[in-house]
């Protein structure tokens, strides 16, 4: 099968989230499984290129036209790249904004990135089936049951859509319709229309032949009026053509038995290389050796209310008052950087944090603390847990999405689990959960039990990958000729 994945980022060439690890991961898996992939990207400004494939495309946009080149990437793992390279668009600063708000002309961007995607699909990389994700790339089944809905090069070609957070929808003003040449015939409640406004991604939800999301519990939580960000109709209506699928993890970069980036590595069978990335970990964020003997908690991630920091705030004294330390990386909102900043001027020999994107880091985190911590508000799959498990670093999060899948709570009676779970979105039920993590630790045989459970796990891709192979069959047997009677 020849599989054309469309994604706004992905690596080894762009990221800003774990979207960017699923488009790298999923596609590799899928080739060593005999299948043809290629990947579309925009051309951001730190991507580098082997080749100009088309040096024009005509992109209607409204009353106007675009003319983007497709350029040649190269072939990694066996996945081949093309990019969308329109230099006005996509040779920025950052992928979609700066300093937290969106550029103002996104809506322009990533149509015409969709449309130029269809257009390798069309004449460049013909495929059996598009696989799009996000709200950037929701277009695009849009596009082929309305714009391109005669052509009969799509007439046997699927679409599948992921949404690896339904948060973000891609919600702009009415008149985008007419600015990115879309029909105004779209502008009502069974199409792209949203409460007065133009929803993107609830379009690639109507139009798409399949919606996957990036865990089974995820695709249970986004039909609720909780987690359903106001598409909950939409999804309870397209419930029949839902899959949650659980991402993977590529354990050939996130693996202690052979990490590039941590200074000893260790396994199941060894783990005396543990101590000394601890050891590492520490002198990295400066904070005192007598932290070894200390259980050291974790953190990577965004600091954004999504990620349960209004939590930690709300819990920071109480959890300072135990017996621990916390290194945590990640950049964010300004109101919980400034949080982490405080407590480590406050805590300086028991807290440090790093505000930055740093991959090196973040495997050294993975490598060298004994916990980490998750608290989500929602969290569509995870990623860092399942590291995490890998690396005996033993996860403490929220029964939330893939958070839930994946973790099952340790009992030290049996020695069965992988992990502490809190239900209740609330500090005390944080707090909780940490302290029992810290009770267990203090009994080092049943910790190290814990820590083995989770480093024979295997949440590698080749399972999802042929989770996601037969869906792409099932897409291709039976498809639908467009989306109707959706609801907001």
């Amino acid at each position: 099968m020849r599989i054309l994945f469309i994604s706004p980022e992905g690596l080894p060439f762009s990221k800003t989230g774990g979207l960017a690890d699923v488009v790298e991961g999923l596609p590799k898996a899928l080739v060593e499984l005999g299948h043809e992939v290629a990947v579309v990207l925009p051309r951001y400004r730190s991507t580098r290129v082997a080749k100009v494939l088309v040096p024009s495309l005509t992109i209607p946009m409204g009353l106007a036209l675009r003319f983007p080149a497709i350029a040649d990437g190269t072939v990694v793992n066996g996945v081949r790249y093309f990019f969308v390279d329109d230099p006005e668009y996509f040779d920025r600063e950052q992928l979609y904004g700066v300093g937290g708000v969106d550029y103002p002309d996104n809506a322009e961007r990533f149509a015409e990135f969709s449309r130029a995607a269809v257009e390798v699909a069309k004449h460049v990389w013909p495929a059996d089936l598009l696989h799009c994700h996000d709200w950037q790339a929701a277009l695009v089944p849009v596009l082929l049951k309305t714009v391109y809905a005669s052509d009969p090069a799509f007439r046997h070609v699927p679409t599948i859509l992921t949404v690896h957070n339904l948060g973000y929808h891609g919600l702009f003003p009415r008149e985008v319709l007419a600015r990115v040449g879309l029909p105004e015939t779209l502008f009502h409640i069974e199409a792209l229309e949203f409460f007065g406004k133009v929803n993107y991604l609830k379009g690639g939800l109507l139009f798409a032949d399949w919606i996957t999301t990036v865990s089974r519990r995820y695709a249970e939580e986004i039909q609720t009026p909780e987690y359903g960000h106001g598409l909950d109709g939409v999804i309870r209506r397209r419930a029949d053509r839902l899959v949650g699928i659980l991402n993977g993890v590529d354990y050939s970069a996130w693996n202690p038995e052979t990490d590039e980036f941590i200074v000893a590595h260790y396994s199941a069978k060894d783990l005396s290389g543990k101590r000394e990335c601890k050891r590492d970990l520490l002198a990295e964020f400066k904070l005192p050796a007598e932290n070894l003997n200390r259980p050291v908690l974790g953190i990577v991630s965004r600091f954004v209310d999504q990620k349960g920091f209004d939590l930690i705030a709300e819990v920071a004294d109480a959890l300072m008052e135990e017996d621990l330390c916390i290194a945590a990386l990640g950049t964010g909102e300004v109101r919980y950087e400034l949080l982490f900043r405080e407590l480590a001027a406050r805590f300086p020999a028991r807290f440090a944090a790093r505000i930055a994107y740093d991959n090196v880091l973040a495997h050294k985190i993975e490598a060298g603390a004994d916990m980490f911590l998750m608290p989500s508000r929602y969290e569509p799959s995870g990623l860092n847990q399942l590291y995490s498990l890998k690396y005996g670093t033993v996860p403490i999060v929220r029964a939330t999405g893939g958070l839930d899948d994946t973790i099952e709570p340790f009992d030290p009676r049996t020695g069965r689990g992988t992990g502490f779970k809190f239900r209740e979105y609330e500090g005390r039920a944080l707090l909780a959960a940490v302290r029992e993590a810290l009770r267990c630790f203090r009994d080092q045989k049943a910790w190290r039990r814990l820590m083995l459970n989770g480093m024979t796990q295997d949440f590698s891709w080749k399972t999802s990958a042929a989770d996601y192979l037969r869906l792409y069959q099932q897409a291709r047997e039976v498809r639908i000729p467009r989306a109707v009677g959706a609801i907001q």
